[in-house]
């Protein structure tokens, strides 16, 4: 068997009846949970779905390696071939997410520990510790085998590496744990006498006279050392990590043009794995979501797509996994409403996925996931479920023109920062109410509701080519970024900042002198003593806004100040709640309280006046319809995705509609259904 000369992912392929490059489409594929004779069906439902990529073999360990020194690749040598002769792709698994029972019995060393002690047993999934030198053995050895078989399969075109790394066991406390902790604690700090400075380890009476000394954060008396904790954090996102360059060197020295790939989990509370820091071990980023209930329940999935495709750099990325309709881990699994299946699938294409995939092919008859929904559901390809897929197999075959092209930044960001993330939610704090993502959130949805486009993006990216940025939360700022924030505003930009912000640096110390620290020149307040609320309390601002969760008692400090806000009454009555000081051509702004997402529409809306931002879309539109753009440099691809349960007219929108809803690109009077999204090809500014 050979394949064609290397290539990177994603591979063009060609969309049906043209030599256009496409959209990959597909799902993962489990054949090895049903009979042979179901598969030549499979194939051709997926061939009249439009399915051109499959994942495979990602819970197939214990089939493939059914003991130690026995291997079974027949199975996999039938379907991959017949996916082939199909013309369907193979984004192959590495199948080393979950252990065979054969390997836990012989080795329950490999098992992770809670923090309590407690055993995390065989039974579901994941059940490794990612620093168990047995587990990486066995999981290498088989990684092995895989890419020495199919190294040269003309189906192979990507390699998918485990299987959602540290979903279940991002945290492990065992002995194993403890080693590579303390050796990724010498590299990190290179001295006992630097970690104890580091941890502040004078508090308590917790200095340490040797390596050897230190465990993980275990079941201690009372709050744990907060450095230490937040180690910890740091520690099990690299061990991760390394676990995936040790599966990712062994694929690229025996298939060095066969790209790799693993998938993120960027969604919700998932916040145990550092994604920005993994980005460039993968040489394409994936990302699994799930729809997760609640009022802003399609803000999350577009601020999870948003913040993935700057992950990605802007460049294309994989959907790796999504689901048709309902989920089964959720404590009510609510089904998808007719057009959401192809919206929330095209709303990831319009923040920058290639290929939209669903979690699975065909529904499971049996095992934990049976209720999951898939492409092929229980009841099987006469249903509204496949409908709906089939749809969507030929909408991305209308939208193949916009397939390769780069996500075009917009006007203003939010800064999206891991570590403050892990620091802002530990332990002994002011307020153990506070959370870092929900407040991320909820600027994202004053923008959307505001037609305001903004990016999501990690720590370190480049902010010049924004003309706002919002950094909410921003707890953690080491010097570095204090510095790159203040040229950035001294530059023109324009910062906004929140409660909480510039409180620690790296090492989780307190910034002396006041209140936000690194940040006061810049900001010109300073804040002697935060006063949290409690739950049922609130804090009124003469905007008509009010503030719950914390608020702050700030002092201005500099003469260009402006006090855009004050509160009203509660603890911080009279006091400044939202400031804004002008920095030549930029300005830097600091809010003192949690509105949500309904009450920071007017504050957000002063401020991007104040930076001159406008809306892209007409009144009509702006609010009701998020608008993403990609782009090739010639084109400008508008995604309109209606984000409400009425019709919206585009009136006053220009472009040729090339897929979606309208289709019609000679209406008089195009209209956005409910949950409709439309596509247009604009001359690029």
């Amino acid at each position: 068997m050979s394949r064609a000369p290397s290539h990177r992912w994603p591979r063009p392929l060609p969309a049906e009846g043209t030599a256009a490059p496409g959209f990959h489409y597909g799902a993962d594929y489990n054949p090895e949970q049903w009979p042979r004779d179901v598969w030549p069906e499979d194939i051709r439902l997926m061939r009249e779905a439009g399915v051109t990529v499959v994942s495979l073999a990602i819970f197939s360990w214990a089939r493939i390696q059914p003991a130690q020194d026995a291997w079974d690749f027949d199975w996999l040598d039938e379907i991959m071939d017949l996916l082939h002769q199909g013309g369907i792709a193979v984004d192959l698994a590495t199948a080393t997410a979950s252990p065979p029972p054969w390997l836990t019995a012989a080795h329950p060393e490999i098992l992770p520990v809670t923090a309590t002690g407690e055993t995390i047993w065989p039974g579901a999934r994941q059940h490794w510790r990612p620093t168990s030198p047995v587990f990486r053995e066995h999981a290498l050895r088989l990684v092995t085998a895989l890419a020495e078989r199919y190294a040269t399969h003309p189906a192979l075109v990507a390699w998918h590496i485990n299987n959602e790394l540290g979903c279940h066991n991002v945290h492990d406390y065992s002995d194993d744990a403890a080693r590579a902790f303390r050796a990724w604690l010498r590299t990190r700090h290179g001295s006992i006498d630097a970690l104890n400075d580091a941890w502040g380890t004078a508090f308590w009476s917790q200095r340490y006279s040797d390596f050897d000394q230190i465990l993980p954060p275990r079941l201690a008396a009372s709050h744990p050392n907060p450095t230490q904790q937040l180690d910890f954090m740091r520690f099990s996102s690299d061990a991760l990590k390394d676990h995936l360059r040790a599966e990712r060197d062994i694929l690229r020295r025996i298939t060095p043009d066969v790209p790799v790939t693993t998938n993120f989990m960027v969604m919700g509370e998932t916040k145990g794995m550092h994604y920005a820091d993994w980005a460039a071990e993968v040489d394409f980023v994936s990302n699994d979501h799930y729809a997760l209930p609640g009022p802003q329940s399609l803000d999350e999935m577009s601020f999870s797509a948003n913040l993935t495709g700057n992950i990605a750099g802007g460049r294309p990325w994989f959907l790796m996994e999504h689901s048709t309709s309902a989920v089964n881990w959720q404590p009510v699994n609510v089904a998808k409403r007719p057009g959401e299946l192809a919206r929330d699938s095209l709303l990831h294409v319009a923040h920058g996925a290639d290929a939209v995939c669903f979690f699975q092919w065909r529904q499971s008859a049996a095992g934990a996931e049976k209720y999951h929904s898939a492409m092929v559901p229980h009841a099987g390809p006469e249903s509204d479920v496949f409908r709906a897929v089939t749809d969507l197999g030929a909408t991305l075959r209308d939208l193949a023109p916009a397939a390769g092209t780069v996500r075009d930044p917009a006007p203003a960001a939010i800064l999206f920062d891991w570590e403050s993330w892990w620091a802002s939610e530990l332990d002994s704090h002011p307020t153990s109410r506070l959370r870092y993502r929900q407040e991320a959130l909820d600027w994202y949805s004053a923008f959307l509701a505001l037609g305001v486009r903004a990016d999501v993006v990690p720590t370190g990216t480049p902010l010049d080519a924004y003309r706002m940025v919002v950094a909410p939360v921003l707890h953690m700022v080491p010097q570095s970024l204090a510095k790159e924030l203040t040229r950035y505003v001294e530059g023109g930009g324009h910062l906004v900042t929140t409660y909480f912000s510039g409180i620690v640096d790296e090492n989780d110390h307190a910034w002396l002198g006041g209140y936000p620290g690194p940040l006061r020149d810049l900001l010109g307040i300073r804040i002697e003593e935060f006063a949290p609320l409690l739950d049922d309390e609130s804090a009124a601002l003469d905007d008509g806004t009010s503030g719950t969760l914390w608020t702050d008692l700030i002092t201005v400090t500099d003469p260009a100040t402006e006090t855009l806000a004050r509160y009203t009454a509660g603890p911080a009555e009279g006091r400044a709640a939202l400031t804004r000081r002008a920095a030549g051509p930029g300005s830097a702004s600091y809010l003192s309280t949690r509105l949500g997402p309904e009450q920071l529409r007017g504050p957000l809306g002063r401020l991007l006046a104040a930076a001159g931002i406008e809306r892209e879309l007409p009144e009509s539109a702006a609010g009701r319809v998020e608008l993403t753009v990609r782009t090739d440099g010639a084109n400008a691809f508008w995604f309109l995705v209606n984000r409400t349960e009425e019709p919206v007219p585009l009136t006053g929108i220009a472009g040729e509609v090339i897929g979606g809803a309208p289709r019609d690109p000679g209406a008089p009077r195009r209209v956005l259904p409910p949950r409709g999204v439309a596509v247009l090809r604009r001359q690029a500014p």
